[in-house]
């Protein structure tokens, strides 16, 4: 499309399996977005669902001329959708939003009139009532943002998930990286470009069951250490210096006992030495191991994701 023909404003929306939501979501989305009385789209990314939500998209699509539809060949992860509709958005502002409306699309009006009286590149939309959320996830929450702010050095918003709004400027520069393990909710803050924040209540799931469980939570947290920070590849150096100041240690003992003549071996403190260092071991060869598998990825230079059909007509291999 012609750069003339762009919407002021993208919504890219990822989405696999999302049956029981989709009606709901376009029944609340399309009047806040109508509202505006500026030309928009509504890119919805189907990462390969295994429902009805590519029917229900398509249905959508012919009464719903904004929204645009985008399948992936295969489900490719949530991160992997949001990029993929991020490279194919073609708004001056992109906002990013999950289908299951614990986001409210209702302010996405106030996050883009922030961004334009302020003057910034991105508007972050904070929990600040997590209250819907049970206490595991907002602990686990609380505690990987603190701790990810801490190893990256960086002004990273706390509580602020992939509900966002950002400039054509901020996306063209996510666009260029060449991760394709991208982690959006680090990548953007690690950008630097100028932001600010909208608080707002964090509601329930409108319908249907969570697609991010626990396993995907951990998988999104390795790669959020992994991918910023290299601080997890010191812990091999700070284990060995443990290590050692230990051995020194059992070392002084073993002395002053067989000077004692008090020499009797215990199978416990050699099993749990034995056990603990194995232990150690182990952990820093996983740590490695997730680096090099890191770096074994990117220099195959597979994309993260293959797009099947997009719904806008443009050739799905660009």
């Amino acid at each position: 499309m012609r750069a003339a023909e762009a919407p002021l404003l993208s919504v890219v929306v990822p989405l696999y399996d999302e049956e029981a939501v989709l009606p709901l979501f376009a029944e609340r989305v399309r009047p806040v977005l109508d509202a505006l009385g500026e030309s928009y789209e509504v890119v919805a990314v189907d990462d390969g669902s295994k429902d009805s939500t590519p029917v229900l998209l398509l249905k959508e699509h012919r009464s719903w001329p904004q929204l645009r539809v985008i399948r992936l060949r295969s489900n490719s992860g949530h991160q992997a959708a949001l990029s993929a509709g991020l490279s194919r958005a073609r708004g001056r502002w992109i906002a990013t939003l999950d289908a299951d409306l614990q986001d409210p699309p209702e302010m996405i009006p106030e996050m883009l009139a922030v961004a334009q009286e302020s003057e910034v590149d991105v508007v972050y939309g904070v929990r600040a009532d997590r209250s819907t959320d049970t206490l595991f996830k907002r602990w686990t929450a609380r505690v990987y943002y603190r701790m990810m702010r801490r190893l990256m050095a960086a002004d990273i918003a706390v509580d602020a998930g992939d509900f966002r709004l950002m400039s054509r400027a901020t996306v063209d520069a996510i666009n260029s990286l060449p991760d394709h393990r991208q982690v959006l909710r680090l990548v953007v803050p690690a950008l630097g470009f100028p932001s600010a924040e909208v608080p707002y209540r964090r509601e329930a799931r409108a319908a249907g069951t969570t697609k991010y469980p626990l396993s995907r939570m951990v998988r999104l947290t390795v790669d959020s250490f992994t991918g910023f920070s290299t601080a997890p590849l010191r812990l091999a150096t700070w284990f060995g210096l443990g290590g050692a100041g230990l051995t020194a240690l059992l070392l002084a003992y073993a002395l002053i006992a067989w000077i004692s003549g008090d020499t009797i071996a215990g199978w416990a403190s050699t099993f749990v030495a034995v056990a603990a260092v194995g232990t150690v071991q182990l952990l820093c060869v996983g740590l490695l191991g997730e680096y090099v598998g890191r770096l074994y990825t990117q220099m195959q230079g597979r994309p993260s994701y293959f797009i099947a059909h997009d719904s806008l007509g443009e050739d799905p291999r660009m």
